[in-house]
């Protein structure tokens, strides 16, 4: 079973619709029992010690779903690119389609 976790640091607008998309994706994509772990980036020392791009950022078994050359230790807002141009979160469709291509 995958291990998925949500990096966010605490004044992002965007890591609660984040959260709700990829469980939403992940109730349609993966095993019902899998969990979501939400972790705080609350400092440069935390960012580095994640493969962090930016809040929201979602990993799979410790691997960005969706990764990028931005890795960041800075406690900063990060950019996703959508069907409906940039946007501060991935689309739901977005999240499923990189959880059945990692599987």
């Amino acid at each position: 079973m995958a291990t998925i976790e949500l990096l966010h640091i605490a004044d992002c607008p965007n890591s609660g619709e984040t959260l709700l998309r990829l469980q939403r994706a992940v109730e349609n994509t993966m095993l019902a029992n899998t969990f979501i772990k939400s972790t705080l980036i609350d400092s440069a020392e935390t960012a580095a010690s994640f493969p962090f791009a930016g809040s929201p950022t979602i990993l799979v078994d410790g691997v960005d779903l969706f990764p990028t050359d931005g890795r960041t230790n800075d406690l900063a807002c990060r950019i996703y690119l959508t069907p409906n141009g940039m946007a501060g979160a991935p689309t739901q469709q977005q999240i499923e389609a990189a959880l059945n291509a990692h599987e």
